[in-house]
């Protein structure tokens, strides 16, 4: 039976899922930010500035869907007078399922408005009264806390850039109930020089069973980090609820410039039809990872045969320009139930 992994039907929408605004510390406001990546095919950005939930209806149109979305950190104390860069943080992106969702969990009146954007802006936020202020203890429980109230409130998380954040494995490996972590952040790798290009640790959560999904994203601030990481989601329609299903249910792929067409499971077999390509790897949970080449960059199909083993696969394509395009990991147990 062949098992459509990507949609059969649909369309492909180009998304930047982590961006920031002069609300928050990016240099354009969100109209100019709508206009750089509408100018660059994207269809989607979720507007992630930090601390602030703050909805952007007006830049809707027929071809342009804002999400509603916020980024939280959780900071390490340190003691006063010690090295203020050599501290842990754990960064998250929220982004509402449902287009009327604007009410922003884990809210303090008076803290975390860091700089005069965010004092300026703060007074558009709407949150619970009646709840107390929300205070952040960076361990792994006070992580884990924050995504579980964001998931219950009804939101997609996601773990951004560990590698900026100078979290180790025990930090991160711990952290349980996100939808998706950053194995690319663009402006991290791109413009900080940062090694944030990361599907090994996205394997290492893979090999844990953690069955999150994979995002290469901007995280821009201004047209130097803009353009350079995005999802392509798979959805019938750019409506709201229609995009964050499909991010729900892992109906996109990552990438950086190259391309995945279709990508499907038949008879103990992945499958995957792709832009002009010099590589396609086969990644497993186990030592039985594959490639295939080609050296003039012709490539466009490939098929490697799964087995029940190999715990987890996915499918990383690049291009003769080094660009990668990267599947979700999708596990052995779910792929033959259905066989």
């Amino acid at each position: 039976m062949k098992r459509y992994l990507l949609p059969e039907a649909g369309e492909f929408y180009k998304a930047n899922l982590h961006c920031h605004t002069n609300v928050s510390d990016g240099k354009f406001s969100p109209e100019e930010v709508k206009a750089m990546y509408v100018k660059e095919g994207y269809s989607i950005v979720a507007f992630t500035d930090h601390e602030l939930l703050i909805p952007h209806p007006e830049l809707r149109d027929e071809h342009f869907l804002p999400l509603n979305s916020v980024e939280m950190d959780i900071t390490e104390r340190i003691p006063v007078g010690t090295n203020k860069y050599d501290k842990r943080t754990c960064h998250l992106c929220m982004i509402a399922l449902e287009e009327d969702n604007v009410l922003q969990p884990c809210w303090h009146r008076t803290k975390y408005q860091w700089n005069e954007n965010l004092k300026r802006y703060a007074a558009e936020v709407k949150f619970d009264e009646n709840e107390p202020d929300y205070e952040r203890i960076y361990t792994v429980r006070g992580v884990n806390d924050m995504i579980r109230r964001y998931r219950e409130a009804g939101f997609f998380v996601t773990y951004n850039h560990p590698i900026w954040s100078l979290e180790l494995p025990e930090d991160y490996l711990r952290y349980e109930g996100m939808n998706a972590m950053e194995i690319y952040n663009h402006s991290s790798y791109h413009v900080v020089g940062c090694d944030e290009y990361v599907p090994h640790i996205y394997d290492a959560f893979s090999r844990l069973n953690k069955r999150i999904y994979a995002l290469a994203t901007d995280d821009n601030h201004s047209d130097k980090d803009a353009c350079g990481g995005y999802v392509m989601i798979k959805a019938p329609a750019l409506a709201y609820r229609d995009v964050t299903k499909a991010l729900e249910a892992g109906d996109f792929y990552s990438s950086n410039g190259a391309e995945i067409k279709s990508l499907w499971f038949e008879d103990g077999k992945i499958h995957v039809e792709c832009g002009p390509a010099v590589k396609i790897a086969f990644s497993s949970g186990v030592r039985r990872n594959r490639t295939v080449h080609s050296a003039d960059g012709t490539l466009t199909e490939a098929a490697f045969d799964v087995i029940p083993e190999d715990k987890f696969v996915r499918i990383t394509v690049t291009d003769k320009n080094g660009k990668f395009a990267h599947t979700n990991a999708y596990f052995t147990d779910d792929l033959f139930s259905e066989q």
